[in-house]
């Protein structure tokens, strides 16, 4: 199966149990501005977005722009900026990873938000 068709398959599996999906295409993010860009894009992030770090991590673990609920990121092409920049690949994947666990399940949240991040690479 295709990273195209893994997103489209976890996408779908996401909807079908009422989560939101937000794809990220990084086929084309080769440098952290552009990756921060496509997250940012994909999650519908308002205009006040930092496009740092701090503020990856700030815009994902608030979500208040977004409906209560699940909202999967599936992020496909991930390697191709693990290739091009190892560091910020990691850094990224780092940020995603506490956001992940700050509003996942069992955190004792009553906002009604939670996130879940899958990479969706071939």
């Amino acid at each position: 199966m295709s990273a195209g068709e893994d997103a489209k398959a976890v996408a779908d599996q996401a909807f079908a149990r009422g989560a939101y999906p937000h794809l990220v295409d990084g086929g084309r993010t080769l440098d952290k501005a552009s990756t921060l860009d496509a997250i940012a894009a994909a999650m519908s992030f308002p205009d006040y977005f930092g496009r740092n770090l701090d503020a990856l991590y700030d815009m994902l673990t608030d979500l208040s722009w977004l409906p209560h609920g699940e909202h999967v990121l599936i992020w496909t092409g991930s390697e191709a900026l693990r290739g091009a920049e190892p560091k910020t690949y990691l850094a990224i994947r780092s940020v995603l990873s506490d956001a992940q666990r700050a509003l996942g399940p069992g955190d004792g949240r009553i906002d009604g938000w939670r996130l879940t991040v899958v990479l969706a690479d071939s």
